[in-house]
């Protein structure tokens, strides 16, 4: 029956597919080391970079809070109070963050990217070559980097957007109007959505080993931004039913995180193996030589042959 409904069905012949691939290039293996590596690099590289934005930004709160709630409101709601005592830590002691909380978020940040870079350029069918140490440690640190970079321009967007429309509202006088408040609620989504689609193109197309096609990653990455936004409001609801009871709120920001990351890190690996199957972006097949035609032939002679002739005339 499921092969009859896969061929009746071009999206669900895709999603098997992709299921296939997913589990055959150990997807689930390549999300649980992306989800430890998350984990242990969340604090020091949110430390690390909300001392460097303090020092960057020094006296410019409204940039500084801005940011950080494009971070927090990024997260599920049960999450949001959890990386307000990360982010404000980090403004309270962005001078004294020394050597040992960057190495510590180097070793941390680079084994995450390393991994991630692994699992995307598995998910691509992409035959994973050895590199030099120092070579392949260099292009991990400028992909994390730039990831950073795109990350803080998502937020960026995110919230100078709301603050523009919060700005452009009171401007007119319909900051109290309920259907002004509802469109730009739902403008602000929209650009929220823009951005993650911009960043998972990025992910998608330019973190695995062999760079990959922007146009062959586009309908990867616009699922992947609504299934985050998706995973985002699942997580909300399942750290508030965690968080009821009170070994819940004393744990269940922890395990919401382990639980989230594992979560976002399967689905993007299934993004990832979606896109790679796309009839688009299957491999060619290797030129195959032409078929050998088979022509047997047949003779048909009558009457003894020249063998029969040549026999007699020797038995003579």
């Amino acid at each position: 029956m499921l092969a009859r409904l896969r061929r009746r069905y071009g999206w669900l012949d895709h999603v098997v597919r992709a299921n296939e691939a997913f589990t055959e290039r150990y997807g689930n293996h390549y999300a649980a080391a992306i989800t430890y590596f998350s984990v242990l690099s969340l604090f020091p590289l949110l430390m690390v970079g909300f001392s460097v934005a303090g020092l960057l930004l020094a006296g410019n709160d409204a940039a500084l809070n801005r940011l950080s709630e494009g971070i927090i409101n990024s997260a599920p709601d049960g999450l949001g109070e959890f990386l307000n005592q990360i982010v404000s830590a980090a403004l309270d002691s962005r001078a004294g963050v020394g050597v040992l909380g960057l190495l510590l978020a180097l070793y941390s940040g680079l084994g995450w990217m390393t991994n991630l870079r692994d699992a995307l350029t598995a998910q691509w069918g992409q035959h994973k070559k050895k590199q030099p140490f120092l070579s392949g440690k260099l292009k991990d640190l400028v992909s994390l980097v730039g990831l950073g970079v795109a990350l803080a321009v998502s937020f960026g967007l995110t919230a100078v957007g709301a603050g523009v429309g919060e700005f452009l509202l009171g401007l007119v006088g319909l900051e109290e109007a309920a259907w002004a408040r509802f469109l730009l609620r739902l403008a602000t989504i929209v650009l929220a959505l823009a951005a993650n689609v911009l960043v998972f193109l990025w992910v998608l197309s330019q973190l695995p080993r062999e760079k990959v096609a922007v146009r062959s990653a586009v309908r990867g990455a616009v699922l992947a931004a609504i299934g985050f936004e998706v995973l985002k409001q699942v997580g909300g609801i399942y750290l508030a039913s965690v968080t009821s009871s009170p070994s819940g709120a004393l744990f269940g920001p922890i395990i919401g995180l382990l639980v989230f990351a594992n979560l976002v890190a399967r689905f993007l690996l299934f993004v990832t193996a979606w896109t790679a199957t796309a009839r688009e972006n299957l491999a060619a097949p290797d030129a195959l030589p032409r078929p050998a035609v088979i022509r047997p032939t047949v003779r048909v002679r009558r009457g003894p042959g020249v063998g029969l002739a040549a026999g007699a005339f020797g038995v003579g």
